[in-house]
């Protein structure tokens, strides 16, 4: 009703009465308010504006916990991604002979390719291969890839297939200048291959081939003490190895280290490469908590936690680190589909209430 008494008070307000005289003298009512009918018009518009501001305003804020919501899905949940992340593929070091060998009928490259192939499918099968491709001397290659020995099988082979694209990117001389690198070898995080032309010149097996130290320093006066038995546990796991090289991971109170040999070396060997490799992290780290030392057939690697060592699965059990990482994936997926859902439900709920709210005036 009240819809309808409006227009009518309004045209009383703005139209007055007046009298006037037409040509015979007569009076009659005229309506003369074409200046308050605009005044009117105008007040007509600023309302519907208010009106649409205000609709704007409530969908606003309405809509304000769900910009909310993702601002904090994203603040919370986005690292667990970052984290879940595969790393096993990141470039470590490159090393790349500055000799290259012609190769105007292309043997070499094919050999090369060979080399690659055979390497690669069988890294499916094993974490260590050493094979050579071609029979000519002059232009036979020889390789081995070698999976870091936590690995499964999948990602083993997973990890190796990224390395012969690289090669050529990071090398060169892959044969279409009609020159080939005569020997080269990528270092991923997870896996390496290495391969040489017959005839190139050895290198001493703990020849050091790249390191990274942590920038901070330890404070802790025990740290030297922790490092070095953990080092000494090292050197005796990785003699007690599995196929594949000897493999260590594992922990002495806050020191998290691992240690591996090319499966070329046998226990003796190994032992000594690995010591030989926490001697130059001692030398070339000091008292870094983290370091990685590459040598020619092996590498170390350690960590220190000042507060202990994180909760880690054996490394030596690939299967299960690999298994645990998708827990905790479908675990994390689990708790942001819930909370998604309950915020959902909670925004609808305020909207009806809101509504309810603006529909009674």
């Amino acid at each position: 009703m009240v819809s309808y008494l409006k227009p009518a008070w309004l045209l009383c307000f703005v139209f007055k009465p007046s009298t006037t005289k037409n040509k015979n003298g007569k009076s009659h009512f005229v309506l003369s308010g074409h200046k308050n009918a605009n005044f009117m018009h105008n007040l007509l518009v600023k309302k519907k504006k208010r009106n649409t501001t205000s609709k704007i305003s409530r969908s606003l804020t309405v809509m304000k916990p769900i910009y909310q919501f993702f601002a904090v899905f994203w603040l919370f949940f986005l690292p667990f991604t970052v984290i879940s992340g595969d790393n096993n593929k990141n470039l470590i070091f490159k090393g790349c002979a500055s000799q290259k060998s012609p190769d105007p009928t292309g043997a070499f490259s094919q050999n090369l390719n060979t080399l690659f192939t055979s390497l690669l499918s069988q890294s499916a099968q094993r974490s260590f291969a050493s094979t050579t491709a071609g029979t000519d001397n002059a232009t036979a290659v020889t390789g081995v890839f070698q999976c870091r020995g936590d690995l499964p099988a999948a990602e083993c082979y997973d990890c190796v297939s990224k390395i012969p694209k690289l090669v050529s990117k990071l090398c060169g001389g892959g044969g279409d200048d009609g020159n080939v690198v005569v020997a080269a070898r990528v270092q991923l995080s997870g896996c390496y291959i290495r391969y040489e032309i017959s005839g190139f010149r050895q290198t001493s097996g703990t020849e050091m081939l790249f390191r990274v130290c942590g920038k901070k320093q330890s404070g802790d006066p025990g740290f030297a003490g922790k490092r070095d038995t953990a080092f000494g546990a090292a050197e005796n796991g990785v003699k007690t190895g599995g196929d594949g090289g000897g493999f260590y991971a594992g922990q002495y109170e806050s020191v998290y280290v691992l240690g591996q040999c090319e499966g070329s070396l046998g226990n003796s060997d190994c032992g000594e490469c690995v010591k030989d490799g926490f001697e130059k992290a001692k030398s070339e780290c000091g008292d870094s908590i983290s370091g990685q030392v590459y040598l020619h057939k092996c590498f170390v690697s350690y960590s220190y936690y000042s507060h202990g060592v994180p909760n880690i699965s054996p490394l030596s059990d690939g299967e299960k680190r690999q298994h645990t990482q998708r827990t905790i994936a479908l675990a994390v997926g689990g708790v942001a589909v819930l909370g998604f859902v309950i915020v959902c439900l909670l925004v609808l709920k305020s909207a009806m209430k809101k509504k309810s709210k603006y529909d009674s005036y």
